[in-house]
């Protein structure tokens, strides 16, 4: 992305806000992805890994220096275990708070405070940045359209994309308008540590499952 790397929770976050997309993005539609993509960069960074299907942190110290991945990883670390799908909703409106934040901190969003009912306190968030959205969904969409080759998209980019594909993030590239495609990005997002492609796969699945219980 031309202004600077981003972590995959905030891009997926991000993606949501392109002008492509209606305005007023809900939590609901926000919150599975966001958190997918957290997992992810976790599972990426080997922070995180598999044990008989649970998601279970290699040791109790390891930190990565992102506050959002940090505040995953320690949620993880003090609740009981669970499976990767399970991850992908519980208590995930936490990491999708924490990347708005970072966010706004970093200058892609605006953060308005207003009064519900002139009584309760309450944050919107409107898009800042308008360009750097815009270049990150043209970005996402060549990667699930091709023609450039699966293997010189770095994993980084392919994590992206087949994200924002399972969660239907960019309006006219659902996994299914690409589903080769999107299949061979999957297995690229994780071509350094090919056994992490199981996780990631049953993260994708999950994710897709929360986007079509939305209302």
């Amino acid at each position: 992305m031309p202004d600077g790397p981003l972590s995959l929770p905030a891009r997926l976050c991000l993606l949501a806000w392109a002008p492509a997309r209606p305005p007023g993005t809900g939590t609901a539609q926000l919150s599975g992805p966001v958190r997918a993509g957290a997992l992810t960069e976790l599972v990426r960074h080997g922070l995180l890994v598999d044990e008989d299907g649970i998601a279970t942190p290699v040791d109790l110290d390891s930190r990565t220096g992102d506050a959002v991945l940090d505040g995953l990883l320690e949620l993880v670390r003090e609740s009981c275990p669970h499976r990767w799908r399970t991850w992908v909703t519980l208590r995930s409106r936490v990491t999708l708070d924490a990347v708005r934040e970072q966010l706004v901190a970093q200058g892609y969003l605006r953060a308005e405070r207003k009064r519900v009912l002139g009584v309760f306190p309450s944050v919107e968030y409107a898009l800042e940045r308008v360009a750097a959205a815009e270049a990150l969904r043209e970005e996402t969409c060549r990667t699930l359209r091709g023609p450039r080759p699966v293997a010189q998209v770095s994993e980084r980019d392919a994590a992206v994309a087949t994200l924002a594909a399972s969660a239907e993030l960019v309006p006219g590239e659902g996994a299914g308008a690409h589903e080769r495609r999107v299949r061979e990005l999957a297995e690229r997002a994780v071509a350094s540590a090919p056994g992490l492609g199981e996780i990631v796969g049953e993260i994708r699945t999950a994710l897709a499952a929360t986007v079509t219980a939305l209302p």
